[in-house]
């Protein structure tokens, strides 16, 4: 459920905390004192306090708050004994679905990295595909103590940020969402290709895929809505394979069997979670060609 931030301005301060408390996980402190300094213009102005409220806080609150986050896909994330906002946070990512070695290695990146720093590795998950979040976390663990505080930190506010947005809705909403469009042009026909059945599937490793969207082109050679949005887009690499051999024989062209070209596979990186990547096809039965639309 969202809340209007002209109805939040006007809340008891205990009303407040109890919406926004989870925010930051474990720390409804940090509503507390945002929400002290209302009214606010804006989410963003929102935001902003609530941030400051953190950057001012005592050395042991922040420590705290780093505390409270829990390990990725750890035991207690795996038994369900973590907040609610961080089940569903790891859920979306797959951490509840990992093999066995993968359970694992993560269990001992967590023991590692909570040796070195002393406190638990903090990630935006909704930012990272699964193959980005492992290359992150072992990257990050040769960071000296100071860097991965501050990264650390600014993982935190990002978590808040995608919580926030969700919850509040005003004037001035935080960017956290992307998208992954598409568009598909039938150049033989002049006109857009209708019908076209498309797949978006993120590359895991270089055998594994999981697919994250299907659909079929409108008249105008779209989707009806985003194959992504409303979200970050995580940080991976996709490919968009397009049904187009099915569009040239039901447009009635006498093609070969087996066409030269019936699915066109299109392999694309992602490297900025609140960016658009429109990724249109322009195709004949013999060619087709890409490029980064907007």
């Amino acid at each position: 459920m969202t809340l209007s931030l002209d109805a939040l301005n006007e809340a008891s301060l205990s009303d407040v905390v109890a919406a926004l408390g989870a925010v930051f996980e474990h720390a409804p402190w940090v509503a507390d004192a945002a929400a002290k300094g209302r009214p606010h213009a804006t989410v963003q102005a929102l935001f902003a306090g609530m941030r400051a409220a953190v950057e001012a806080a005592p050395e042991p609150s922040r420590l705290a708050l780093l505390a409270g986050h829990p390990e990725l896909a750890g035991r207690p994330a795996r038994a369900g004994a973590i907040a609610a906002e961080s089940i569903a946070e790891q859920a979306a990512a797959g951490l509840d679905r990992l093999s066995q070695p993968e359970y694992a290695r993560f269990e001992a990146l967590n023991a590692s990295y909570r040796e070195k720093f002393g406190f638990p590795f903090i990630l935006c998950v909704k930012r990272h595909g699964r193959a980005s979040l492992l290359r992150t976390f072992e990257a990050r663990l040769a960071n000296d103590a100071a860097t991965e505080r501050a990264t650390a930190e600014a993982e935190v506010f990002r978590i808040a940020a995608i919580r926030l947005n969700a919850l509040v809705r005003g004037e001035g909403a935080l960017r956290t969402t992307g998208r992954i469009s598409t568009h598909v042009l039938d150049t033989v026909q002049g006109r857009p290709a209708c019908g076209v059945a498309i797949d978006l599937v993120e590359w895991v490793s270089a055998t594994e895929t999981v697919l994250v969207a299907q659909a079929v082109t409108n008249a105008d050679g779209r989707t009806d809505a985003p194959l992504i949005g409303g979200r970050p887009v995580p940080i991976a690499t996709y490919e968009l394979r397009f049904h187009i051999g099915d569009h040239f024989r039901q447009a009635g062209l006498d093609l070969a069997e087996p066409p030269f070209l019936d699915v066109v596979p299109l392999r694309f990186g992602v490297a900025d979670p609140e960016g658009h990547y429109h990724v249109p096809l322009v195709a004949t039965p013999w060619s087709y060609q890409t490029y980064r639309g907007s």
